[in-house]
């Protein structure tokens, strides 16, 4: 059963680009994204694009794809992904990548 979903109460148009993108890369079982752009908006980028947001996101993904990779492969699996999205605009993504096995051990 996958699980995919947003903590924010807008689904934005970069989000769905990243959940596009994740998905058909990756596959995940879990894919949940939360903006932490508000955080952000003194930070000049932020500044520059209006206070759009979708700036930073904190990311979970759960993959079988990640089995045996370590962790900074996972995470350029995960920057190869999106990095569409970090030339348009995207400053900050913090990943966490796990398999099945070790998120089913919390």
């Amino acid at each position: 059963m996958n699980k995919i979903m947003s903590q924010a109460t807008q689904v934005t148009t970069r989000l769905l680009r990243m959940q596009k993108a994740i998905t058909e890369k990756l596959n995940p079982i879990v894919l949940e994204f939360e903006d932490q752009s508000h955080r952000h908006a003194h930070h000049a980028e932020t500044r520059h694009s209006g206070g759009a947001g979708e700036t930073h996101f904190d990311l979970l993904v759960v993959s079988e794809s990640f089995q045996g990779k370590r962790l900074l492969e996972r995470h350029r699996m995960v920057n190869d992904a999106v990095a569409e999205e970090f030339k348009s605009g995207l400053h900050a993504l913090s990943i966490k990548a796990k398999t099945p096995s070790e998120h089913n051990k919390q």
